[in-house]
């Protein structure tokens, strides 16, 4: 997984500070029967800022999926950040809990 931030960020200052992330995905809509049909992924790791020899080579596939952002990533403010998942935590029916661990 990709992020890109300015480095005059908070967020930039605290993924600095302590690298340790976590990502949640949910399919939740709000309503009574999230109970029985909603779930939830959260992807949990480290982040760290592309290395600039890397940078170019990832730059063209983050742009693949965002485009609209060139200007932004493209400027010399923008980290581009990586997050490497070292575990995957999904809940499902409210209660059922799978965690998958992702070998080094």
């Amino acid at each position: 997984m990709q992020t890109a931030t300015t480095r005059a960020t908070r967020k930039f200052a605290n993924l600095t500070a302590d690298a340790r992330v976590s990502l949640l995905i949910d399919n939740r809509t709000n309503q009574s029967e999230d109970f029985r049909t909603a779930m939830a992924v959260t992807a949990l790791g480290r982040a760290s800022e592309i290395a600039p020899d890397e940078r170019g080579k990832i730059l063209a596939l983050y742009l693949l999926k965002h485009p609209h952002l060139r200007d932004f990533v493209s400027s010399p403010s923008c980290a581009l950040c990586s997050i490497a998942v070292s575990r995957y935590c999904m809940v499902h029916r409210f209660q059922n809990v799978v965690e998958i661990t992702i070998e080094s």
